[in-house]
């Protein structure tokens, strides 16, 4: 469920460009007025406020936001503006530009999309960047991380909910035989995770705990600093409970020493309009605490402002 609020009446989109460009106008900025408009806009609404900005102002809306914003706020409000196909294309590249082997968010991006969100954003890649999204993987990661993370990101999984049932023993079955051989880089296994369709894995993975007794996600913790269980770990987590992995994210994000302000930009502006409702409930769940109240505790100013007009509050 989105947490986003649109208003039931939305002025034009003319009216909307000017009361932005006002907002850059003069000696200062007017924030305010900024997340009044884009912070209450959908994809497609925001999508064409670009559009006709650049064609009435000849700049854009981008540009402008980066001539004008600052800091955290900057940053948000530039990948909420952005459609969402591109925006997982520039977080795809960011994380393949700046891979390391704790980076998830090519993980995140290959595993929480639909098969067509994924594909449009590997289509925005090329677009953006003269190249291909598998390529930057190829080149940018290495060893079992690069045999993981490339059929991920090319993948293109059936949507269905059609099962296997005799599929999903035999595949328990290997699974367990490569886990408790240690083989956690098996073609088998990988292959697995990488094109089965999300109701096969869960059957699968269902099957695996009726049979052997726990979580798979328990057995890949035999070594927790091993970084490569840790992104087979999140593999799981992205395609069988995204909320509860985005719940982690924030957790840490924002309890750990210091807010890790580039996840929380993150989770918030790619699920505001997917699940975020259904991951902050999740984070209540697991801490006691609305969403909402942490982050306003751990963040300030215009940034903490837009976050909260995207958590669906004032």
């Amino acid at each position: 469920m989105s947490t986003l609020k649109v208003p039931q009446s939305v002025p034009s989109v003319a009216d909307d460009c000017e009361q932005l460009r006002k907002a850059f106008a003069g000696w200062g900025t007017n924030e305010g007025l900024i997340i009044s408009i884009l912070a209450h806009r959908n994809n497609a609404q925001r999508k064409l406020i670009r559009e006709t900005y650049a064609q009435t102002h000849g700049e854009d809306l981008l540009k402008a936001l980066e001539k004008e914003l600052t800091s955290d706020f900057e940053r948000l409000v530039r990948l909420w503006t952005l459609d969402s196909t591109e925006r997982d294309a520039t977080l795809a590249h960011e994380a393949t530009q700046k891979w390391t082997a704790s980076n998830k968010v090519l993980v995140e991006i290959a595993c929480t999309r639909s098969s067509v969100q994924l594909f449009s954003a590997r289509k925005a890649y090329h677009a953006l960047y003269m190249k291909s999204l598998e390529e930057d993987v190829a080149q940018h990661t290495t060893g079992d991380f690069r045999k993981l993370l490339l059929p991920l990101v090319s993948s293109y999984r059936y949507e269905g909910d059609e099962v296997n049932l005799t599929l999903a023993k035999t595949e328990a079955k290997l699974l367990h035989d490569k886990i408790t051989k240690k083989a956690y880089n098996d073609d088998d296994l990988i292959r697995i995770f990488a094109t089965r369709s999300r109701a096969q894995i869960n059957a699968t993975l269902n099957h695996y705990k009726d049979e052997f007794g726990k979580d798979i996600n328990k057995d890949l913790k035999t070594d927790p600093k091993d970084e490569f269980l840790a992104l087979i770990r999140a593999t799981v987590k992205c395609l069988i409970h995204p909320e509860k992995y985005f719940e982690k994210v924030l957790r840490l994000a924002i309890n750990g020493r210091g807010t890790d302000e580039g996840s929380l930009t993150r989770v918030v502006a790619t699920r505001a309009e997917v699940d975020l409702k259904i991951i902050a409930d999740e984070y209540q769940r697991r801490n006691s605490v609305p969403l909402e109240r942490a982050v306003v505790k751990d963040t300030t100013g215009d940034y903490e402002k837009m976050l909260v007009a995207l958590l669906g509050h004032e």
